[in-house]
């Protein structure tokens, strides 16, 4: 392959801190995943930081967190990783999928039309590192004719007094909405850090909390903690103090905890994420869009506007009047040039497990428009000038080709 999709950057620092802690003792959840913890926290400006084994646990934690179950809806975009709604669908709850705009963001201004007494949630995604228009969610949710609508049923619940926003923000950690950064822009918010993500731990994500004052964030931290290993009281750094063996299972929870080896790459990467990462991958995009702005099928992403700046996580590229089979035969010409781009993503309703609880695609035609048209382009720290051009020229060529 000449130009690969999105391998991470991989360098001397983050095996060094691999090897650091390997020869500490700690492998798994220990000092670093704490530091981590703490380090985000500053970073996004948020209430407090739970580090987890991937951004879909957090997601499905904060739902159970918040008592959702059986016979409650949470509304999704359509347009989004099967994810954000099979966390839905593991609690036992419905999703409820509203279409999408241009941008890819859920259309907000079709929400209120989708809440029902049994809405309990609402999960933003932020598509490729693109906030969603927060103000106008949380001004709609604020509406007494909406409020009156919640029927809360946990204690948790009854305190917030209304829907929550638990933002899907696996793609945007780096990005901010009208200068606020993301992780502090919903109630809850959950970021990933799997390999191909802007700030890769291997495998791994964290879930930030930035709930109103009516609750106290280091206890919900704590609550998070505890079913992130199986309801235990105590993690392993605590069970290592005098007398400190003895715990208790206070309710049946999970396993998805994040350990030190993969804390260790995060913290490596955060420190100089802002100085380095989003610099570089937003030149890969400004590049991008200069290549590709004399084309008229082009159909380039927006990443920053007066109020969003993205984290320039996916380059999502849409051909203007391409169909699904033109947009296929495109790919497959790219990809004969060896060439990688990619598809981001298959909305909800395309997936046959979802087909089966009755969604239709044609429902939502906004979503299909995009996703009929979209090409995600190659966007990686080391990828060069050289392979920017092949991958343009492969791309030009073949879509002259094709349309």
């Amino acid at each position: 392959m000449r130009v690969p999709f999105s391998p991470p950057r991989m360098d001397k620092k983050m095996a060094d801190a691999v090897v650091d802690t390997l020869y500490s003792g700690w492998i798994t959840t220990g000092p670093k995943t704490r530091k981590l913890e703490e380090e985000l926290t500053k970073y996004t400006g948020g209430k407090a930081t739970v580090c987890l084994n991937s951004a879909t646990a957090g997601l499905e934690l904060a739902l159970r967190w918040f008592g959702v179950k059986e016979g409650d809806e949470v509304i999704l975009p359509a347009y989004t990783y099967c994810a954000t709604a099979n966390v839905v669908m593991h609690c036992g709850a419905t999703p409820v999928l509203v279409d999408v705009k241009g941008d890819f963001n859920i259309d907000v201004s079709k929400i209120e039309a989708a809440i029902t007494s049994r809405t309990k949630v609402i999960m933003p995604v932020d598509i490729a590192g693109m906030p969603i228009d927060y103000d106008e969610l949380h001004s709609m949710l604020a509406k007494s004719d909406v409020r009156a609508k919640f029927a809360p049923h946990s204690i948790e619940q009854e305190k917030l007094g209304r829907i929550m926003v638990l933002a899907d923000a696996a793609h945007s950690i780096g990005a901010t909405y009208k200068r606020k950064n993301s992780g502090t822009l919903a109630d809850i918010s959950s970021f990933s850090f799997h390999a191909v993500k802007n700030l890769p731990t291997a495998e791994g994500g964290a879930v930030i909390i930035n709930l109103p004052e009516q609750f106290d964030s280091l206890a919900v931290q704590k609550q998070f903690k505890v079913k992130s290993l199986h309801g235990q009281s105590k993690d392993a750094l605590e069970k290592t103090k005098a007398g400190g063996w003895r715990y208790d299972i206070t309710e049946p929870g999970y396993k998805c905890n994040m350990t030190d080896i993969n804390a260790a790459l995060g913290l490596v990467e955060l420190e100089r994420y802002d100085s380095d990462m989003l610099v570089k991958r937003k030149s890969i995009f400004d590049k991008y869009n200069a290549l590709l702005s004399k084309y008229e099928w082009a159909n380039i992403p927006v990443y920053k506007t007066d109020d969003k700046q993205s984290s320039f996580h996916i380059y999502m590229l849409r051909i203007n009047n391409a169909t699904e089979e033109q947009r296929d035969r495109i790919i497959d010409k790219i990809s004969a040039e060896k060439v990688a781009v990619n598809v981001h993503f298959q909305p909800i309703p395309l997936l046959s497990a979802y087909k089966g609880f009755g969604f239709n695609m044609e429902d939502y035609p906004v979503a299909w428009k995009n996703y009929e048209q979209e090409i995600s382009l190659p966007v990686f720290y080391d990828i060069s000038d050289e392979q920017i051009g092949w991958v343009i020229d492969a791309l030009v060529s073949a879509v002259e080709e094709v349309m």
